[in-house]
């Protein structure tokens, strides 16, 4: 699925890194299908900026042209194993889901173009249920033989054998060659140096657990529970990028060895979505799942991670989420975590320290590979690649997107699989390849920049950020955003601070309210006029109200909406929000009130554009969404769905349109205004007929109710084929070109020169070359050259920064005190590159012999 961070309606929580894609299971996590991350909250005393990392622009003609650059995107299902020979071809343009490293140097044979990102990664995701039926042992609802597995699996064997070394060795839920992973580079060695591959401890661990549990090994060495084997169903994805078949076989196998019955279900995304998706976990339908997420953003603050892939106060809004029952002082770290409970850098060092530490022992999922994913594309397309989320789940592909030196033209692109889930914009499905069509409909307050992660204004104007002056230093790099700081953040007494799901209203915030975090940002002053939805209406305030309201309403038990599932999302909200107040509808300025804080001022801005986490949709569409709901006959979330035993809403196809039409009749006949006691401040009940006749004749026109503001329009969609064809928005109101100025990132190479011998208890040095196309990298531009030591036995014996030497040149050394305590044999030194104007650290290392 994806990372990320399921970008929840104003980026309130830090859910968007990940969303569905095509590899099932963010945001940043999305599940590859699978979840997603986005922008949060976050500040402190101001640090010194750094150098502006705006875009470098390229050679693009000017242009009359609004929209998209391109007439159509025709979207199709091809699978992976055929997409450069249809590619060569000319039966398809891109192959958006993408390919592993595996197939690269095919890509590469094939004379395609391609882009490369680092925001794909795999995983084993466990079902942490005790099933319902006392007979059937669900061996992975043990804590500990969930931690064992760790032991037993060869994640260097993975990434050679299946993804030809192109990935990394992958044991958390931070990335591999991210800033929090550069920064902690120690401890994260240490952990891995702890659970290296030991399939003996494995199989130790297991035994004990397993005997604890009740079952006893069988003459034929495998494991029996009243009288029956112990079965492991495993759901393997052979439709993804082929390389979730083969480790799904090799999991199998290892299982196998220790004793366990598998039962190897291969399954396509659509095929396993109801299961490991939609279905209640203690039915203990599967046990295990060869998941992938996929980051919709960069991530420059992965404090959300452990949340959003561990914890039952995960967003991921799945009923296997909210089965995993964690250790209460992970519960809490992750929680605390993610609404920024620390004070320091150092505390926030330590508790990252500690949550990596527990994620291992909780292994809800078990991180296998961060890989790396090339989008293959025909070397006339021009697009331009996030570094973590590639093209597929960037916000940015739809407004970059086209043929080069064209204007117009339809393009083909082909994914992996589409439809897998219904789509909806409150609780839908996630899939990435489902939130790339969606994408490409939407618009937004900021937009996330492909290679920094920080956001740049999109339909907002401005923002002012103040932060608290006790908090650690926060930076601010781009000059659309002014940071100031304050002894006290007070939130005026006439904010909403809660929601009365009964009366229908705001609460005012509770007097004395204060905050660690404001945000103040500011639209442009013809913002209703210029932004239109796709089928003829202005945006309007009531679009941004009634997503605030949907934030709230839907976890209250008083709502006609309630939906169990909505709890757990809403309890980690509300718990770091403050209060939220419009100051003005014209121009429209709101403030937010928070102590979620982020190290970036840009990204603690809040837009409260109506993005509701799963799509971006408009009051009245979701209106008549909650009519159908409150009569019981359609459910936003798969696990009221399931519970209800109703159909997920869908406002893509199927028997949902149906039922949605009903009650957009009854919307028209009523002029209907929901939630009227506050709705009903920002909408009249003519406004509210107009839109419901607007959103009535686009339904009969596109034959669906995905309505948006971006650049093009969801024209037809044929669920049966998967396909559907997206079009040009004449109405947008930008030029094409707007976002064709990014040029390359800046990424950093770097060489480490030394001696290959280093005798016992004298110093050594180290020189580090740091270029980018050859040229020195200024260390203006350089965050941190970072370096650790390794023993012989793979331990940490030294980490500390590099010297500066010039532009481009950095030295190491090993004082003779360190050395005089090595043995005899091989050592290794590291050294991790942290650039300013990327969020990809680069990492290089040598091998060097200690000898007396």
């Amino acid at each position: 699925m994806f990372k990320n961070r399921l970008m929840f309606v104003f980026g309130l929580l830090v859910i968007a890194s990940m969303i569905l894609a095509a590899c099932g299971g963010t945001p940043v996590v999305t599940p590859v299908e699978e979840p997603t991350t986005a922008p949060a909250e976050e500040a402190a005393p101001t640090a010194e900026p750094e150098p502006t990392a705006e875009p470098e622009p390229t050679a693009v003609p000017p242009t009359t042209r609004k929209g998209g650059w391109l007439d159509e995107i025709v979207m199709s299902v091809v699978a992976a194993d055929s997409a450069i020979t249809q590619l060569q071809a000319g039966a398809i343009d891109i192959y958006a889901n993408g390919l592993s490293s595996k197939d690269l140097p095919a890509i590469k044979d094939a004379g395609l173009s391609y882009s490369d990102s680092n925001g794909l990664y795999y995983d084993m995701l466990y079902n942490p249920a005790i099933c319902t039926d006392e007979n059937v042992l669900n061996p992975f609802s043990n804590r500990k033989i969930r931690e064992a597995t760790n032991y037993l699996y060869d994640r260097n064997y993975i990434n050679q054998e299946v993804y030809a070394g192109g990935g990394l060795p992958k044991f958390f839920t931070i990335q591999t060659n991210g800033p929090d992973y550069a920064e902690l580079a120690d401890v994260a060695r240490a952990i891995e140096s702890k659970y290296a591959y030991n399939p003996e401890k494995a199989t130790e661990m297991i035994k004990a657990e397993m005997e604890a549990m009740g079952a006893t090994m069988g003459a034929d060495g495998k494991w029996m529970y009243k009288d029956a084997p112990v079965n492991i169903i495993l759901l393997i994805r052979p439709d993804s990028d082929g390389t979730r078949k083969p480790i799904g076989d090799y999991v199998a196998t290892q299982l196998e060895l220790v004793g366990f019955t598998v039962d190897r279900q291969y399954k396509t995304s659509s095929e396993a979505s109801p299961l490991w998706i939609q279905s209640e976990p203690t039915d203990c339908l599967w046990t295990a799942y060869t998941a992938a997420w996929s980051s919709t953003v960069i991530n420059r603050d992965e404090k959300n991670m452990f949340q959003q892939m561990y914890l039952n106060t995960s967003g991921q809004g799945m009923p296997v989420f909210f089965a995993n029952v964690s250790d209460p002082e992970f519960q809490k770290l992750g929680d605390d975590l993610i609404n920024g409970n620390f004070t320091t850098l150092e505390q926030r060092r330590e508790m990252f320290a500690r949550a990596m530490e527990l994620s291992l022992e909780d292994s809800f999922q078990v991180f296998l590979i961060d890989g790396k994913n090339y989008t293959p594309y025909n070397s006339n397309v021009q697009a331009t690649s996030d570094l973590a989320a590639g093209i597929e789940s960037a916000q940015i592909y739809p407004f970059t997107l086209r043929f080069i030196g064209q204007e117009g033209g339809q393009l083909k692109w082909a994914t992996q699989n589409l439809f897998a889930d219904p789509w909806n914009p409150i609780a839908g499905g996630n899939w990435t390849f489902d939130q790339g069509a969606l994408r490409a409909t939407a618009s937004g307050g900021f937009m996330n920049d492909p290679y920094t992660g920080l956001v740049w204004p999109l339909r907002a104007e401005s923002a002012e950020i103040t932060v608290l002056d006790s908090l650690p230093p926060t930076n601010q790099t781009l000059d659309w955003v002014t940071l100031n700081t304050a002894p006290e953040i007070v939130v005026p007494a006439d904010a909403w601070g809660s929601w009365d799901a009964t009366t229908q209203t705001f609460v005012p915030v509770a007097e004395g309210t204060t905050a660690k975090v404001k945000s103040v940002v500011t639209y442009p002053a013809d913002l209703y006029t210029s932004v239109k939805w796709h089928d003829g209406s202005n945006f309007s305030a009531a679009d941004v109200v009634m997503a605030l309201i949907l934030t709230f309403d839907r976890a209250q038990p008083e709502s006609a909406i309630y939906d169990e599932a909505a709890v757990p999302v809403y309890e980690s909200f509300i718990s770091s929000f403050k209060g939220v107040k419009i100051v003005s509808t014209e121009p429209l300025v709101i403030e937010w009130y928070t102590d979620l804080t982020q190290p970036d001022a840009e990204n603690m801005a809040i837009s409260l554009w109506p993005n509701y986490g799963f799509g971006e949709s408009k009051w009245d569409a979701i209106a008549i969404g909650n009519l159908a709901e409150a009569a019981g006959e359609l459910a936003y979330s798969t696990d009221k769905a399931a519970a209800t035993e109703v159909e997920w809403t869908s406002y893509v196809g199927g028997p949902s349109l149906e039922i949605l039409k009903k009650y957009l009749d009854q919307a028209v006949a009523e002029s209907f205004i929901p939630y009227a006691p506050t709705m009903g401040q920002f909408v009249t009940a003519e406004e509210a007929a107009a839109r419901y006749a607007n959103l009535d004749k686009f339904y009969a026109d596109h034959g669906h109710m995905i309505v948006g503001t971006g650049p093009y329009v969801l024209d037809k969609v044929f669920l049966t084929e998967k396909s559907l064809t997206l079009v040009n928005y004449p109405d947008y109101p930008d030029l094409a070109d707007r976002w064709s100025t990014f040029g390359e990132p800046k990424l950093a190479e770097a060489e480490l020169d030394g001696a290959g011998m280093v005798t016992i208890g004298e110093e050594a040095t180290f020189d580090v070359f740091v270029t980018y196309k050859g040229e020195p990298y200024p260390q203006a531009e350089i965050k941190q050259v970072k370096f650790l030591f390794y023993n012989a036995q793979g331990e940490v014996a030294l980490v500390g920064e590099a010297e500066f030497v010039a532009d481009g040149q950095y030295k190491v050394v090993l004082p003779a005190e360190i050395s005089a305590a090595l043995e005899a044999g091989s050592n290794k030194v590291e050294v991790a590159v942290i650039p300013m104007l990327v969020s990809v650290p680069t990492f290089v290392s040598m091998e060097f012999v200690t000898a007396p």
